[in-house]
């Protein structure tokens, strides 16, 4: 048993060495730029195929080992390109609204590979020099595995000496604490941020390569590695690349001891560590957050002056807005009627009501709340479980699984909301990716409750909103309800709290406001309200499956939020009714929708830097 536990610890570090690649780009790139760049994971997923290709169609060593290097150097001239090209052209946006860009261009890369190399995963040839195994404690570890282990170190010391010996290297740590002060002092801020987006994009490449002789490259990859990297860079700490590099390996270390554990009986139960995989990152990244914020080697961010315009504050609606709001709601009133014709509008009805309450209830904590989530599917999959496993268990009734869906998201987001609202930035966003993911775990492996992957099915609704007009004007009354509700406490004394902790907590601690408590409080709300749009969602489905937790829907809350504007309470409601009616279009149009849908969010973020809402609102003022 030992023996087994000390090789895959051994074979761990192979892996870990991939993940550190990916990682350190990410790090410089984030800590130079601020950019979230959640397209690094598609630079990887770019890395693996364009060196199986050449791999493949160039005989011997030279095309293997040549086509690692030559595709590490190609993809650092790619994310050179993004950032000339796109990126330059919006740094002077919300730094969350950057991260919308980088969002339609994992949309527009994924579906340039498929066009390019088809839906099938794609192997590369053995590493020649390296297709043989030595024996390690009476096992055999590929050749290729030990000089993997070898390749994390050597980048790490590279690196390490670049930017601690190198005028390149300073110029990276004093953008690092203050990137505003190395501009005023002369320095060309556009190349340094070019080189440094092709450097994190040139490793990410690099990491890419590296790994066609270990395992296939597909199409799922860019999601799952540009997870693990954030995990690994939040984990060790931002800005740290040897926290990255310790995190890294301890991520896939853990990993790696789960696998070796097995299934083992723990007091007469059996437990199936193996499954712990899917998960070990995030509760390791959870742990490490609560007990150290900053991560293993992190510390206080320097000095962030943002570049944005300032913020203008929150004001009630106009009397425009306010006849525009009462219209919308008479038209809701209506559709039954007007769409008599039209069944398939009604559906698409509702799936705009629920994603305009995910997202308005996401916005309430990111907007008002400055509490940016990347794991708020965490309440809408608690809300959706809470009514289906009533409906499962007791034979409950739409109105009482519909009661019980806030109750159950309210439960969650009060638990994790109190160690999430003691951290701030990216920190947080990744406390509660991690919760989200810890959540989708359960649903997904407590297959005698949750159903497992197979979900939840026959969750429909029972008379006298079993019609799809009845269930549509439901769905309505109860968004429009949470809408105001939420609009009403941002407006409340409560709400005009949780703003200014949010602008200045030690302002607002000094005059009296327990900001931890405030914000706390408004975390709980948004997961009780994005509840109920889980448990719409169950009925108006008919069935529920982990996919309702996946991390996925937590990035289309974020790009709903983003999209619309999160600078405005109608951005939310622009975002999601455009960003629904995009999607259900442009997927019935083509093959490759998401990247026709990551071209027109692009072209939108280059129009309105600020959301559509303010984009519009601008456009308006213009005419005043």
């Amino acid at each position: 048993m030992l023996q087994a536990l000390l090789f895959q610890g051994i074979d761990g570090l192979a892996a870990a060495s991939g993940l550190f690649l990916v990682a350190a780009g990410l790090s410089l790139i984030f800590g130079v730029t601020r950019i979230i760049n959640i397209a690094h994971g598609s630079l990887y997923m770019l890395g693996t195929y364009v060196a199986a290709t050449i791999a493949s169609r160039v005989a011997g060593g030279l095309g293997f080992w040549g086509g690692i290097v030559a595709t590490a150097l190609l993809i650092g001239l790619v994310g050179a390109a993004i950032e000339i090209v796109l990126l330059r052209r919006i740094y002077r946006a919300p730094e969350l609204f950057q991260l919308l860009a980088t969002f339609a261009l994992v949309l527009i890369i994924s579906d340039a590979v498929l066009w390019l190399w088809g839906p099938e995963d794609l192997l590369g040839p053995r590493a020649p020099g390296l297709r043989g195994a030595i024996e390690v404690l009476g096992r055999r570890l590929p050749s290729y595995n030990l000089f993997l282990i070898f390749v994390g170190p050597l980048v790490l010391i590279a690196l390490h000496l670049a930017l601690a010996r190198t005028r390149f290297g300073r110029l990276v740590r004093a953008a690092t604490q203050d990137r505003e002060m190395v501009g005023a002092l002369g320095v060309n801020q556009a190349a340094l941020f070019t080189a440094v987006f092709a450097l994190g994009s040139l490793l990410a490449g690099l990491g890419g390569a590296l790994q066609v002789a270990r395992e296939p490259a597909n199409l799922l990859t860019d999601l799952v590695v540009i997870s693990d990297a954030f995990v690994v860079v939040v984990v060790g700490g931002m800005g740290s690349i040897t926290g990255a590099y310790l995190a890294a390996v301890l991520i896939s270390e853990i990993k790696a001891l789960c696998i070796s554990i097995g299934v083992v009986s723990i007091a007469g139960m059996t437990v199936n560590f193996s499954k712990l995989t899917l998960v070990a990152e995030f509760l390791v990244m959870a742990i490490v957050l609560i007990v150290r914020p900053y991560g293993l080697l992190g510390r206080l961010q320097g000095v962030v002056r943002t570049v944005a315009a300032p913020e203008e504050p929150m004001r009630p609606a106009p009397i425009a807005l306010k006849a525009t709001g009462a219209a919308v709601v008479i038209v809701l009133v209506l559709a039954p009627f007007l769409a008599r014709n039209t069944p398939y509008a009604l559906v698409l009805g509702v799936d705009v009501l629920i994603a305009v309450l995910f997202a308005a209830s996401l916005h309430f904590i990111m907007g008002p709340g400055g509490m940016h989530s990347f794991g708020h599917a965490a309440y809408f999959g608690l809300g959706a479980y809470g009514a289906g496993l009533l409906v499962k268990w007791a034979a409950a009734t739409l109105p009482l699984g519909l009661l019980i869906a806030p109750f159950a998201a309210l439960l969650g987001a009060l638990v994790f909301g109190w160690f999430a609202v003691r951290l701030s930035g990216v920190y947080l966003a990744m406390l509660t990716l991690a919760f989200a993911q810890i959540v989708w775990s359960i649903a997904t492996q407590w297959t005698e409750f949750t159903g497992g992957s197979n979900g939840i099915l026959g969750i429909w609704p029972t008379a006298p909103f079993d019609s799809r007009a009845a269930f549509f004007l439901l769905t309505a009354a109860l968004v429009v309800a949470g809408v105001l509700l939420l609009r009403r406490v941002i407006f409340a004394p409560f709400g005009y709290a949780m703003r200014a902790g949010r602008d200045s907590p030690l302002r607002a601690e000094a005059i009296g406001i327990d900001v931890r408590r405030v914000h706390w409080m408004g975390f709980a709300l948004a997961g009780a309200v994005c509840g109920v749009a889980g448990g719409l969602f169950a009925f108006a489905k008919g069935s529920i499956s982990p996919e309702t937790i996946d991390v996925g829907r937590s990035i289309d809350g974020l790009v709903m939020v983003l999209l619309g504007g999160i600078q405005s309470l109608s951005g939310p409601i622009i975002g999601a009714s455009v960003y629904t009616v995009l999607q259900d279009t442009v997927m019935r149009q083509t093959e490759y929708w998401r990247a026709m849908l990551g071209a027109i969010i692009l072209a939108l973020v280059l129009l309105f830097p600020d959301g559509i809402a303010g984009g519009l609102a601008k456009l308006w003022r213009g005419r005043a």
